[in-house]
């Protein structure tokens, strides 16, 4: 397979191309989470029972996990702007149609197809990022502010989620998407670099067994969350399982590969990917049981739980801002060694809350810890899962980024919900409620824990031993947030 062609060494409107890239991916990103605060008066409205609400959020999660490898070759192979602006019209139209939702079935199905438009997106936009800014300070910049976004993107998603819910309607969270996603459908050919095609084919047996794998693993995890492990939940996960199996055994073979199994030759990638799967379980669970605890147990309304969300929003944020003055004074793996445990410690803290919790002991304080974890964390998870891809492998390093993400919350909320089914349906509503929480919350942390220990042990030591064979490290020493 040809490479493609050669980025330019400077991006001719660096500012444009940024722009574009992160006001996409943040689009994307909170369409994830600005359906949680919005929940119970999208049910009102649909009528919708417990299950086929859960399915208004697995289903974009599922079809998004599934597809990315697909949409990261796809890029690949017919040109990254090309897809990416495809991918970009996809998930407009879908969001107007779920805006424009008379049922639930109709609000699942459009929830479906927008999963298939952030699954082409996602990568697209990514790899784009390194194809447009050389290395050096330019990229360092450019992925310290795309992993900030992935974190401030889900947590804002919950603010303006509530905000809108309670002003206006559920509805308008996702006609939101549609000025937004024309705005960058039309500057997208103007401003970023088309990479060129690809020769070269799908390998598209590898993508069907990773899609279906996923897929079948992310459902089986689900329905076990909902009616426990009956005899369709154990059958999606052995075929998940063996579908999975059949993928890296063709991806061995394949002269093509969806998925270049020499991208986890390099102990930091494939640290990155276990951690990032691991931290995003626990995000998820955090933020689809956090949103309850304020509105069930504490009372708020949609706009208030979202505003309930700023402690963590605002200081994810500042500390993101920070990420690249402070790798110039330490290796980015000690800063995404220190963003999992205060990530860890506020995520315990949080889980200790009960029934008779105020909101500024039992939850806003914890989410300053949680908000400032994720602020040192994103970044050198994104920075460590695409150093040192080869460029004709930079879509596929890039949609493996996404995926671990994307499967890691898909995975981890069922984890969650199941962890939360296992507390007694006994006493007041509150009091139970607050008990789901906290088992959902522990559960949590001790994905949070085993995040730790994988960047502990993979991340950390091959970090160090780069610097002192001055190997590029993973977040280079920039000039600061704002440099050119």
């Amino acid at each position: 397979m040809e490479d493609m062609k050669p980025a330019p060494t400077t991006p001719a409107h660096p500012a444009a191309i940024l722009a574009i890239i992160l006001a996409s991916y943040f689009m994307i990103l909170l369409d994830n989470s600005v359906i949680f605060t919005a929940l119970p008066s999208l049910q009102n409205d649909l009528q919708l029972s417990t299950g086929e609400l859960t399915w208004v959020q697995d289903a974009y999660t599922l079809v998004f996990g599934g597809l990315l490898l697909l949409g990261a070759r796809a890029g690949d192979l017919l040109g990254r702007r090309r897809v990416f602006v495809f991918g970009l019209v996809v998930f407009s139209l879908a969001s107007l149609l779920i805006g424009l939702a008379p049922a639930g079935w109709w609000a699942i199905a459009g929830r479906a197809v927008q999963g298939i438009g952030a699954a082409i997106v996602a990568p697209a936009s990514l790899s784009l990022l390194t194809a447009s800014f050389p290395e050096g300070r330019e990229r360092t910049r450019a992925v310290s502010l795309y992993g900030a976004t992935a974190g401030i993107g889900a947590s804002l998603g919950l603010v303006i989620g509530g905000a809108l819910a309670h002003w206006i309607s559920w509805r308008a969270g996702f006609f939101v998407n549609v000025p937004i996603g024309a705005l960058m459908i039309a500057l997208a050919p103007r401003f970023l670099p088309e990479t060129g095609r690809a020769r070269g084919r799908f390998d598209v047996l590898g993508a069907l067994s990773a899609t279906l794998g996923v897929g079948a693993l992310v459902f089986g995890t689900i329905h076990t969350a909902e009616a426990g492990w009956d005899t369709a939940a154990l059958a999606a996960v052995i075929a998940g399982v063996v579908l999975l199996i059949v993928f890296v055994l063709i991806e061995r073979k394949a002269a093509q590969p969806i998925m270049p199994l020499t991208l986890f030759a390099s102990r930091r990638r494939t640290g990155a990917y276990v951690a990032r799967f691991l931290y995003l379980g626990a995000m998820i669970g955090f933020f689809f049981f956090t949103t309850q605890f304020m509105q069930e147990v504490l009372g708020f309304n949609p706009l208030q739980a979202g505003l309930g969300f700023l402690p963590m929003t605002a200081v994810n944020f500042a500390v993101a801002m920070s990420i690249p003055p402070l790798v110039r004074r330490m290796p980015g793996s000690v800063a995404l060694l220190a963003g999992v445990l205060i990530t860890l410690a506020g995520m315990f803290w949080l889980s200790r809350a009960g029934a008779d919790s105020s909101y500024w002991t039992g939850v806003a304080l914890p989410m300053v810890l949680i908000g400032a974890g994720q602020g040192f964390a994103f970044a050198p998870l994104t920075s460590f899962g695409i150093i040192g891809a080869p460029a004709a492998d930079a879509g596929a390093a890039s949609g493996l980024v996404n995926t671990f993400h994307q499967v890691g919350t898909c995975l981890g909320l069922g984890i969650a919900v199941a962890a939360a089914a296992t507390v007694p349906a006994v006493g007041p509503a509150t009091e139970q409620l607050a008990a789901q929480v906290s088992a959902a919350l522990t559960t949590g942390s001790v994905l949070l824990f085993l995040s730790l220990v994988v960047t502990a042990a993979l991340i950390l030591p091959a970090d160090l031993a780069s610097r002192r064979t001055r190997e590029p490290a993973a977040v280079p020493a920039p000039q600061g947030a704002h440099a050119r």
